[in-house]
């Protein structure tokens, strides 16, 4: 199914405006010079809950009738998804369960917690997490919030090139990280209407680069993936997600990049804009890096898409 992925931004536009913050876009002396290019990092690390998700999670909850936010919600997350998800429900008094994988990152299952939510563990990996909460909303008679495969998760992910259009006259390429595809389809979907130039590029670890591999062998397949940094896109995809044939259709280019690769660019950010990212960021500036040849003398945006590491993980890394 493919959605109209401009409708679903420009409602979402106007429904999520006065809830969320509209990010910085700066400008990155350093790693302009790096590439001999005009670079800007868009910062949803600055975002509520310190992810781009806030976005998509407020519209669906936004969405639903008064009826539907009385039943409560479930959503399914490694993390990020389950904050936007329990910061929505904050923010409109509404109840929800957040379903996360056994093994998810105790700092992001606890952003959750203080948000107010219930956090309950299952299954090792996202895409188990998912089917299994997406049965238990059916069952139990609850809306269901995918962290990506919706429409108006999507949509609201896409305000973000709402924001870069009013931002910038022109974009030549935007690196954004991909895992379940949610992000990078509304942000793609919409730069593409507005102007058809820009290359938007998939950004994947090796270590979990399951949209990639979909889209190559033309189907969603069922990986395992080892363990990343970058675990916001860490995870299986599940079947039917509508974000394959979006990302199909709509994605440019991918890039696959490893852990020391990863590891690396998070360094260099953090030493250069003295700010904190989590290893999904990470992951579209080393992509950046690796093709940065190809974008001399372009105008690129890079999506910083959250800042929730853990202090162990960041202590792997300095």
């Amino acid at each position: 199914m493919m959605i109209d992925v401009v409708k679903e931004v420009l409602q979402s536009e106007r429904r999520i405006r006065a809830h969320i913050r509209e990010t910085p876009l700066d400008y990155s002396p350093y790693f302009s010079r790096i590439g001999d290019c005009n670079l800007f990092f868009k910062l949803e690390n600055l975002q509520h809950t310190g992810s781009f998700k806030a976005r998509g999670a407020i519209n669906k909850l936004l969405s639903l009738t008064p009826e539907q936010q009385a039943k409560g919600v479930v959503a399914a997350s490694t993390g990020n998804h389950g904050a936007a998800v329990a910061f929505g429900l904050k923010t409109l008094k509404a109840r929800g369960i957040i379903f996360v994988p056994e093994n998810a990152s105790p700092t992001k299952v606890e952003a959750i917690k203080r948000l107010g939510a219930e956090a309950r563990a299952y299954g090792l990996d996202g895409a188990v997490a998912e089917v299994y909460a997406r049965d238990y909303a059916e069952k139990n008679g609850m809306a269901y919030v995918s962290p990506y495969n919706d429409p108006q998760v999507i949509g609201g992910q896409g305000t973000i090139g709402v924001e870069l259009s009013r931002r910038l006259d022109y974009i030549d390429a935007v690196f954004v990280a991909l895992g379940g595809g949610g992000l990078i389809s509304g942000i793609a979907g919409y730069l593409k209407y507005i102007s058809n130039d820009a290359t938007v590029v998939g950004c994947s670890p090796e270590n979990s680069a399951v949209m990639f591999e979909s889209v190559k062998a033309n189907q969603i397949l069922d990986l395992e993936s080892e363990p990343t940094l970058s675990d916001g896109t860490a995870g299986g995809i599940e079947p039917g997600a509508i974000t394959f044939d979006l990302c199909r259709a709509l994605v440019d280019d991918y890039v696959l990049v490893s852990e020391g690769e990863i590891k690396e660019a998070m360094r260099l950010f953090m030493e250069s804009h003295h700010m904190m990212i989590e290893g999904a960021a990470g992951v579209a500036i080393a992509s950046f890096l690796k093709t940065k040849e190809r974008f001399q003398g372009k105008n690129v945006v890079v999506v910083i898409c959250g800042a929730n590491i853990s202090l162990q993980t960041l202590k792997t890394i300095l």
